[in-house]
């Protein structure tokens, strides 16, 4: 392997990526920001949060994976705070890449059939290819596609896994949930694994996300939720049945062969949760911003764009994007270039994330700034 060649290639193509210098005071509006609820800003709530016994008591490191710690009271309190709010026990992981990349093969085995959304996340692909099964993939939210894959293959859902993101991280769609809960009970032997990570602390409710709110709750096998997006912690869980619970506690290798998060984290994060199920007022002026974004992008390009917290402006050229990206960060706004591996070559793009802590000035801003740009 030549380093210097596969650098060069990937700085010739527009691909090579950096580091982003810090910019927490410099003042940029940051538009790449996941801080969906905008509680990573929110000095007075790491106020509060240091009040409790919790934030003096809990230390910050475990110094052991899950299986060995000696201090496990905060890691159980989380466990059963997300599992109070969902109905079902939990499991915490160490982050999103963890819990997929972890649980997938955790829960299949070679018999499995894996059916997954063309558009699913990175750390899914990694794990459906750790469990070494037969797996393909349907057209993105395409229940059509689905249904005739599993009807070909697996007329009875035995041993088959769905798996789905219920809000696209690259796209900003969502999932047609109760469609695929159908599905679900058209072939019983289907098991349903829908990842919230885009999803948790914005939509559903309570901000649980689309699976926990459907008209028929339960009618799906495991969720994944993310606590370093909306939720501003670190860390993710899954919520499953006890029998998955214990077939990942006892398979799971990312599980059982990691340090575990510091528990001072996983108090966090459940003071985190505790005030985010109820904080409608910012899932609704979240909402007012992502309908603000919507039109102001449909009017400049042309295009039909819905309502989301996340939108793609697809430029479909790395070059392009990354020099639109410079003339915005120019303009003190962040807004970073995505692109191949994390986007098929061809749809490069700039995706922007909104924020509850953002005003509608803010997504004015960006919109007379992308005018600006792509109409010069």
């Amino acid at each position: 392997m030549n380093v210097n060649d596969i650098l060069t290639d990937l700085e010739s193509a527009g691909n090579l990526r950096h580091i982003p210098a810090d910019r927490s005071d410099t003042g940029t509006l940051d538009f790449s920001t996941n801080d969906y609820m905008g509680l990573a800003l929110r000095p007075d709530l790491r106020r509060e949060f240091m009040l409790t016994p919790a934030a003096s008591e809990a230390m910050l490191t475990s110094s052991a994976s899950r299986l060995l710690a000696a201090t496990q009271k905060y890691y159980l309190e989380l466990e059963t705070t997300l599992a109070s709010l969902y109905g079902r026990p939990a499991l915490m992981f160490n982050s999103g890449y963890h819990a997929n990349s972890g649980l997938i093969p955790a829960i299949t085995d070679r018999d499995t059939l894996i059916l997954a959304d063309r558009l699913v996340h990175a750390s899914i692909i990694d794990g459906i290819m750790l469990a070494k099964c037969e797996w393909t993939r349907f057209r993105h939210n395409d229940m059509e596609h689905l249904e005739r894959l599993i009807e070909a293959r697996r007329p009875d859902g035995g041993n088959t896994l769905v798996i789905v993101e219920s809000v696209y991280s690259m796209d900003g769609d969502s999932a047609p949930v109760e469609e695929l809960i159908a599905i679900r009970k058209r072939h019983p032997g289907i098991m349903l694994y829908i990842d919230e990570a885009h999803a948790l602390g914005v939509t559903g409710q309570q901000g649980l996300g689309l699976a926990a709110s459907s008209t028929e709750p339960g009618a799906w096998d495991v969720i994944v939720g993310t606590l370093g997006k909306a939720a501003a912690s670190m860390g993710a869980y899954a919520i499953m049945s006890e029998q998955l619970k214990q077939l990942a506690v006892n398979h799971c290798r990312s599980l059982i062969f990691s340090t575990v998060l510091p528990p001072f984290n996983a108090a966090w994060s459940t003071f985190i949760l505790r005030k985010l199920t109820a904080m409608d007022s910012e899932r609704q002026h979240l909402a007012g911003l992502s309908r603000q974004l919507a039109d102001g992008l449909s009017l400049i390009t042309g295009l039909q764009y819905q309502p989301s917290h996340i939108q793609p402006l697809v430029i479909g050229d790395a070059k392009r994007t990354v020099e639109l990206s410079r003339k915005l960060d120019n303009e003190g706004i962040n807004v970073l270039p995505i692109r191949t591996p994390t986007v098929p070559p061809g749809t490069e793009r700039l995706r922007m994330s909104l924020s509850a802590s953002m005003t509608s000035g803010d997504v004015g801003r960006l919109l007379e700034a992308l005018n600006k740009y792509l109409n010069t």
